[in-house]
């Protein structure tokens, strides 16, 4: 019955999603720190993926939520702009991931390493860390060196996904995940003991102070100019994984997600298409990598650990695998449960407590049960939306029309050689 009422759905109509963005953006303007105001305005945008207009129509409202409204509204609150940078520092990594695991079909424990890579390139030689093994004294660099280290993070992470897709191409399924894993792990204990005999990461102790990005004599140290580069990372990623998935290039991915036998029997070569999703993958992790050490100001080994990789694996698993919107839709969703609802929840019920109206032991704080509660909602996933909440709309192609095409009626291929000897015979 729900699948029923699901497929004659026809849409949400346009004047409700205006009238929702605009009684969410007038109460998150004057309420100071509303979680319900925030999601009601945040939640606008996933309305405006299911309203029933045209895609132009979508595409403009989106665009005015996220440039015009957000920033209009809650541009001055510190707290807003931090959450909603934050969260667009995950989806764009979810897009990234989204490309090994939900185009190529690789699983891939180890994305954080990546992440890693990019922070590490832009940390070291934006501070004096550089001249512990760089004689000259040429660093730190300036913030205005943080736009060139975005293409810099870019190379330096491709490099390490070729450096991981080399060893890893014989094996595929369970044995894929545990080395992925193991080189996710290997590159944080390298980030963390290289600080001897040449100290190049300064070990476990980390990198500080990071300079915030600087364009024409600003500095961009706040949530507010982060939202706004993320923004800009985020359309980029998107075009680049909405160009990828229609090429010939995406197309041997999900070929190679299928069926590698198959794909391999079609003339794709393994080697090349699964170093393409392992260094395209990790480039844009590269690249939020180096605004996440921006955003940060420090960084150190512990924000790269295999709970990272798999918080973000969850993330494109919720969402659905391959599909684009869905990705976002998992990322913002387990991004917002981590950073903003667990934690105010968990505010409340301690004012509740002080205020002597229960007694929470300490071991029952809801800030403490995220895993718990990431793997159950990977199990009502699994079980009601098997595909995710969005799951990849397949391309579906008219057999008809192509059978009464010019191409139909003709014989391609060996089928056409066949009968052009054929006929050569005859004659």
């Amino acid at each position: 019955m729900a699948n029923l009422a699901w497929k004659t759905f026809k849409g949400i109509p346009l004047a409700l999603t205006l009238v929702w963005i605009a009684v969410f953006a007038a109460a998150l303007h004057f309420m100071d720190k509303s979680v319900i105001a925030f999601l009601g305005i945040l939640s606008s945008i996933v309305l405006v993926y299911y309203t029933n207009t045209s895609k132009t129509i979508k595409m403009i409202v989106g665009a005015a939520v996220l440039l015009i409204v957000i920033p209009l509204v809650a541009g001055e609150n510190r707290y807003y702009m931090e959450v909603a940078s934050q969260v667009g520092i995950y989806v764009a990594m979810a897009l990234g991931l989204n490309i090994v695991v939900g185009f190529a079909g690789l699983l891939d424990l180890g994305y954080v390493a990546f992440f890693a890579a990019g922070a590490y390139a832009y940390a070291i030689f934006s501070t004096s860390q550089a001249n512990e093994f760089i004689a000259g004294g040429l660093f730190p660099l300036s913030g205005d060196w943080f736009w060139p280290f975005l293409i810099v993070g870019l190379i330096v992470a491709a490099i390490f996904g070729i450096l991981l897709g080399l060893p890893v191409l014989r094996v595929k399924g369970d044995y894929l995940a545990i080395v992925t894993l193991g080189f996710g792990e290997i590159i944080r204990i390298i980030f963390n003991n290289l600080d001897k005999p040449i100290n190049i990461t300064n070990g476990p102790q980390g990198i500080t102070p990071i300079p915030s990005p600087e364009l024409f004599g600003i500095k961009m140290g706040t949530p507010f100019y982060f939202y706004f580069i993320v923004l800009f990372v985020i359309a980029f990623i998107v075009l680049a994984n909405i160009r990828f998935e229609h090429s010939r290039l995406g197309r041997a991915w999900i070929a190679v997600r299928e069926d590698e036998l198959a794909a391999q029997s079609m003339g794709i070569s393994l080697l090349n298409t699964k170093l393409a999703a392992f260094a395209t993958g990790a480039s844009f992790a590269g690249v939020v990598g180096v605004i996440f050490a921006a955003k940060q100001t420090f960084i150190d080994p512990t924000s790269f650990t295999l709970m990272e990789s798999i918080g973000i694996l969850v993330m494109v698993i919720l969402g659905g695998s391959g599909s684009i919107p869905g990705v976002v839709l998992g990322a913002a969703f387990v991004t917002i449960l981590q950073v903003q609802l667990l934690k105010e929840f968990s505010n409340f019920l301690h004012s509740l407590q002080q205020s002597g109206i229960i007694n929470l032991p300490n071991q029952l704080d809801p800030s403490k049960f995220q895993r718990l509660i990431f793997g159950i909602m990977l199990i009502l996933v699994a079980l009601y939306r098997p595909n995710g909440l969005i799951p990849a709309k397949r391309k579906k192609t008219d057999l008809d029309a192509i059978k009464e095409s010019e191409y139909g009626k003709q014989k391609l291929g060996i089928l056409g050689k066949l009968s052009q000897l054929a006929t050569g015979k005859q004659s």
